[in-house]
């Protein structure tokens, strides 16, 4: 992990709107975060209210990004901050002092203040489950050819596993690899569905069936774009437009045997690895999203008036903050705590660690529950102004 933790005493940062942050940015003490974090924080912060948080309407009407944004996220160090565990210094080269997943979470945590899971998951939602499986199983020639293009953002790389008929039944799958008679390639035929980022992707992160039923039979492959025989269709969706959520059809798509991610028949093991940190990503995510619910509730609170007072003078008014704030306080206590073991359990046990991934499940659960009560309350909070996409209720419409 590298340098000590246990500063405590935390200097105040941000605009001190009640619970609009998280505690250590109010100035409670903490054992978590030094002086690197404070720097990052500042980092971060800056570039995505300059960058990104003027522009979540636009991007999302247009449901695309900019196509220099994902190069100016890198020169940020957004990208290679995404993908979990340590900093790849081989292929973008230094990152922050003391690299570790407290900057990670500082960094989901600001860029979250955009208010849009679309451009949020535009960003990095592909690249932070694409590519962890090639950086921790693939061939050096397999990492050499992605790694270093996909952080930069030069490139981009998705995660296929959901299928029609497959989602979290993972052992279920039907996307068929066939090695060839002549041992060189395999021929790939079938299906993924809801694959976020997949219609601007040059790389595909797929699981597919190579052995019998079940578990037993998946392995990863990666297939390039321009690979005769891949076809994707943008899904028109409810939301998280920027993110491009795709569906794929691979037909008798020859992929060359050094494709393979890892071992032959091992792939729902490298799955099952990347779900831990695919989850912890999902619970930082949807935690500052149901702050911001939160601290946009609470604003408009302070300013509406009704039958001659400020709606927070309500009491009903007030218990739903309240109540918000518990639940929001409350999970992201967790979610640090979750955090800390990430940093101190060694990597190599994670997998194996069964009370983490446990508790990083159980988390989920609660951080998507009070993502959804947040959202629902502030919308009632605002009432017709949730429902109008612009204006004060913007970001809890799109929430």
């Amino acid at each position: 992990m590298g340098g000590s933790i246990g500063e405590g005493s935390q200097p105040l940062y941000g605009k001190m709107i009640p619970f609009g942050d998280p505690a250590w940015y109010r100035g409670h003490n903490s054992p978590y975060y030094r002086e690197t974090h404070h720097a990052w924080r500042a980092k971060i912060r800056a570039f995505c209210e300059a960058e990104i948080m003027p522009y979540c309407k636009e991007w999302d009407d247009e449901k695309k990004l900019p196509d220099d944004l994902l190069r100016k996220c890198f020169e940020a160090q957004i990208l290679p901050a995404s993908c979990g565990g340590k900093w790849p210094t081989e292929y973008v080269g230094p990152g922050p002092a003391e690299f570790d997943a407290f900057h990670e979470l500082i960094m989901i945590d600001e860029l979250s203040r955009c208010g849009s899971g679309g451009v949020m998951w535009g960003i990095m939602g592909g690249l932070a489950i694409g590519l962890p499986p090639v950086l921790l199983f693939a061939s050096k020639y397999l990492k050499d050819k992605v790694a270093a293009d996909c952080l930069r953002g030069d490139k981009r790389i998705c995660l296929c596993i959901t299928e029609p008929t497959a989602g979290s039944d993972v052992a279920s799958l039907k996307c068929t690899a066939v090695k060839s008679a002549c041992g060189t390639h395999y021929v790939v035929n079938g299906e993924k569905k809801w694959i976020t980022n997949g219609l601007m992707c040059d790389f595909f992160t797929v699981a597919v069936r190579t052995g019998g039923p079940g578990h037993q039979g998946i392995s990863m492959v990666l297939i390039e774009r321009d690979m005769p025989g891949v076809k994707c269709r943008q899904m028109d969706c409810t939301g998280v437009w920027a993110s491009g959520t795709t569906y794929i059809t691979f037909d008798n798509v020859r992929v060359p045997k050094e494709n393979i991610i890892g071992m032959e028949n091992a792939g729902f093991m490298y799955i099952m690895y990347n779900f831990n940190y695919e989850r912890w990503g999902i619970v930082a995510q949807a935690c500052k999203l149901a702050r911001v619910c939160l601290e946009e509730a609470f604003k408009y609170a302070n300013k509406r008036r009704t039958f001659g007072k400020k709606l927070v003078e309500h009491g009903m008014i007030k218990w739903k903050l309240a109540e918000m704030a518990r639940q929001v306080e409350s999970t992201h206590a967790h979610l640090e705590f979750i955090t800390h073991q990430l940093n101190t359990i060694p990597r190599e046990e994670h997998f194996t660690h069964l009370d983490l991934i446990m508790d990083i499940s159980l988390l989920k659960v609660q951080a998507t529950k009070t993502f959804e009560f947040c959202a629902r309350e502030a919308a009632q909070i605002f009432g017709g102004a949730s429902y109008v996409r612009g204006g004060q209720g913007e970001k809890v419409e799109r929430l």
